[in-house]
């Protein structure tokens, strides 16, 4: 099953980041923010101390904005700095919640 979501969020991911390639060069803002928010999201699943799946990701104008909740205070500062180091990001407001 974690397999499948992983190939799932793949496969969306590199859907959203090949229409974000196409888009870049007339400056569309919005497919490079959900090229932004899929590799946040890719780089918070992989990362292997964030095993969470209850965190939300949402960018605009390059300001990644993180929800949902973590266990621990840990986690929650290791998913901003897992975010801040995405190509793409500007700034993370970080809104998640310990548990």
């Amino acid at each position: 099953m974690n397999q499948l979501k992983h190939r799932f969020a793949l496969a969306i991911a590199a859907a959203l980041l090949g229409l974000a390639g196409c888009a870049s060069t007339g400056g569309n803002a919005f497919f490079d923010d959900a090229a932004t928010t899929m590799r946040v999201k890719k780089a918070i699943f992989d990362d292997p101390s964030l095993k969470v799946m209850d965190i939300s990701v949402t960018t605009e104008k390059g300001v990644v904005d993180l929800s949902g909740t973590v266990k621990s205070k840990a986690e929650r500062s290791r998913a901003t700095a897992v975010a801040t180091k995405v190509e793409g990001v500007k700034r993370v407001k970080n809104d998640l919640k310990v548990e």
